[in-house]
């Protein structure tokens, strides 16, 4: 266990000048605060506290923030007050600690408006005081550190927590040793059987590979000091969650990892590590396309190094990283490297690139109002794979893999994008679907007068671009639904005597009945959903016609057997799904997701056709999201019942009976296997579709992680079904 000497003698020994009484003080107030209380490992509290600021030490904070890390926890697990803290220790300390205790209070479980708001609430603590997340961050290591004493259910939901929203907070923050062991607990937890497996393979290897590296370092240390460079040069060999990443995604074996060992060389000065490259260069054959200079072209969180892959002597490739001490420290530490504390500075300086990412972060994600859209974005912003592209004048723009001209043209200027005709990529024109590349230099295409299309949304990836598009489509797809609705409702109205404008004459009477009808509170709202189609006109015709009237001449409406009639004509619509608040639309699954019972859906409005329902995972959903007034909230009927048929596909390694080895776990589930299909490839690896019948959304997640837990499986997706 951590004693507090041994903190206080670490920030002592970054910070020489400070005055550390205050962290004695706050090791007291913690002591006392949190006396009696006892950890789920039976340990006292307090050691938590101590352990927090122990990392916040390592990390080199300043005392205020290590202080920090001794009380985080006082408000929320002890009868301390905000008051009586403040009085102890100054509205700096409060601050930060009232931070950590609303990210602590973040329901992650729950619904994805309220998610959407409290990640929102952390990008505003972040920008506010950068120490707010870190001492987080802290706190949720060393709890991912002990997550073994805790029940199964509560370590995998804190697990991914943990590796979808901290672990890559961390990385964005440039934090990487943090990070990489956040996602080595993470992936421990959540799928131990693989972890299991890959850790044996790994062993087998690790003798060998720690010669190699050995005679390598060796080699290149020799190298180096015939060219007159000083250098420090370690290796190590690839951590256990990058290694099963790649083995996924690539769907290669454990062989093929070109980078599963790899050498870091630290130098004094820039043009030394090019030299360096040199040298290496001129040594060992170098890999093509694997070079990456990102010291030219630093990542958007501030690390910077030149990579580069080479092949040994003796066939065996192995990755090279070079930089400077300095590049080291930024890389190690990230954002906590560059902190100014002794100047005072606690919120994101506008001055400062290292934070330049994080306001644009947060303006970005202010004008994204769908809560799915919000989560979607946020998570492709905190972890991207980084495209470097030029401007023909030759300004570096940095965008996400997968990106199009389309991102590119609105990270030049809204307007720009609104203009966009075409590119030109690399002197030649491509059309806007084209996925950018490192290096490419894009230049922009524009009309005046033309606008953004829908078809743009499926194109776009980036949160700005996105944004943009959705919010110009908005405002004129209202528009188009408004004068609809105006005609509509009038045509009706007339048959009953009455007018938009005479109803329009009674102050406020339009507005109560689309609160009344929960469509808004505005007359254009209630208008506006009578010219998406989303509004019952037999709801809204009952509250302004006399029912005599209306018993007289009843409206052109479908009524409910016709509806059945369709369903039964169609073989559509589903019983299982009711639209909230009625039962008189047809609803069915769409194709495209075959949502199943449990999933989060949600419901489209499609004319003439009744209300498709999406799984809100499903990628055209997104596309479909940029006309709110056609969607509209779904639910399950937990009284429905039946069997959804969901294809599987497997990426395995091709080895004898891992077939088999899937099938009897499947069995063991009771899942019935309707259809199953293997074939091989030259690569060594393999491919299964399972066609399964599961019940719900659970049945199908405790599939696919029993097929993710046997030894040899890759990767594991869900196909739609087609019928």
């Amino acid at each position: 266990m951590i004693r507090f000497e041994d903190i206080h003698e670490t920030v002592r020994r970054h910070h020489p000048t400070a005055d550390l009484e205050l962290l004695r003080k706050a090791y007291i107030f913690s002591a006392v605060e949190h006396k009696g209380q006892t950890r789920a490992s039976g340990e006292p509290y307090l050691v938590h506290p101590l352990e927090v600021a122990g990392i916040l030490a390592e990390m080199q904070m300043d005392p205020t923030c290590v202080a920090v890390g001794l009380l985080h926890d006082v408000l929320e697990d002890t009868l301390t007050t905000p008051e009586r803290l403040k009085d102890y220790f100054g509205p700096d300390v409060l601050h930060i600690v009232e931070g950590v205790t609303k990210i602590s209070k973040i329901p992650f479980g729950t619904s994805e408006q309220r998610q959407a708001e409290t990640y929102r609430k952390m990008l505003l603590a972040m920008v506010d005081d950068i120490r707010v997340i870190l001492v987080k961050l802290a706190d949720r290591l060393h709890n991912m550190r002990t997550l073994h004493f805790l029940a199964e259910e509560r370590r995998q939901k804190i697990a991914r927590e943990t590796l979808d929203i901290y672990a890559p907070i961390a990385g964005r923050l440039g934090m990487s040793r943090l990070k990489n062991e956040l996602e080595e607990l993470s992936f421990q937890h959540l799928e131990p059987e693989a972890w299991r497996d890959l850790s044996a393979r790994v062993a087998e290897r690790r003798q060998r590979a720690t010669a190699f590296i050995a005679r390598i370092r060796a080699a290149v240390e020799e190298k180096l000091k015939a060219a007159g460079i000083a250098a420090e040069v370690e290796g190590r060999i690839k951590r256990l969650f990058s290694i099963q990443q790649k083995l996924r995604r690539q769907r290669i074996d454990l062989d093929q990892v070109y980078d599963f060992v790899a050498l870091r060389i630290l130098v004094d000065s820039v043009p030394d590590c090019y030299a360096v490259l040199g040298v290496l260069h001129n040594a060992w054959r170098p890999v093509p396309g694997r070079i990456k200079d990102f010291i030219a072209v630093p990542r958007p969180n501030g690390y910077r190094s030149v990579h580069t892959s080479l092949v040994g002597d003796e066939g065996h490739p192995f990755e090279v990283q070079i930089r400077t001490h300095d590049m080291h420290r930024v890389a190690e530490q990230g954002i906590a490297a560059h902190w100014k504390y002794k100047e005072g500075k606690s919120g994101v300086e506008h001055d400062d690139q290292a934070f330049a990412w994080l306001r644009q972060l947060l303006e970005w994600q202010q004008e994204v109002q769908d809560p799915h859209e919000f989560l979607t974005s946020l998570k492709l912003d905190l972890y991207p794979e980084e495209v470097y592209c030029f401007t023909p004048r030759g300004e570096v723009k940095t965008l996400p893999r997968g990106a199009t001209p389309v991102d590119f043209a609105y990270v030049i200027h809204t307007e720009v994008g609104h203009q966009c005709v075409g590119a030109r990529v690399n002197g030649k024109i491509v059309p806007l679907r084209t996925r950018l590349r490192n290096g490419d230099i894009v230049e922009i295409l524009t009309s005046p007068g033309h606008h953004p299309s829908r078809d743009w949304l499926t194109l776009a990836v980036t949160s700005r671009a996105r944004a943009k598009i959705r919010h110009w489509l908005n405002v004129h797809e209202r528009q188009r639904a408004l004068d609809i609705g105006r005609k509509h409702l009038d045509r009706e109205l007339k048959r009953y005597d009455l007018s938009l404008k005479k109803l329009q004459a009674t102050p406020g009477r339009l507005d109560q009945l689309a609160a009344d009808l929960g469509v808004g509170t505005r007359a254009d709202d209630l208008i506006s959903a009578a010219g998406y189609g989303k509004l019952e006109l037999r709801a809204l015709l009952a509250k302004l016609v006399p029912a005599e009237k209306l018993q007289e001449a009843p409206p052109p409406e479908k009524s409910r057997p016709l509806a059945d009639a369709v369903k039964r004509l169609l073989r559509v619509g589903d019983e299982r799904i009711k639209v909230r608040g009625t039962d008189d639309l047809l609803v069915y699954r769409a194709r495209c997701c075959n949502p199943i019972m449990g999933e989060p859906i949600v419901g489209y409005i499609t004319r003439g056709k009744g209300v498709a329902v999406h799984a809100q995972s499903c990628p055209n959903v997104t596309g479909l999201a940029y006309d709110p007034g056609r969607r509209i909230a779904v639910e399950w009927d937990r009284q429905g019942e039946g069997a959804y048929e969901v294809r599987i596909a497997v990426g395995v390694e091709d080895r004898p009976g891992l077939l088999a080895a899937i099938t009897s776990v499947l069995a063991g589930l009771g899942t019935d296997i309707r259809n199953a299909e293997a074939r091989t490839f030259d690569d060594r690896t393999a491919a299964i579709e399972l066609t399964v019948r599961v019940a719900d959304l659970k049945h199908l997640e405790k599939v696919v992680k029993s097929i993710r837990g046997v030894g040899g499986v890759l990767d594991v997706e869900r196909h739609s079904v087609t019928r």
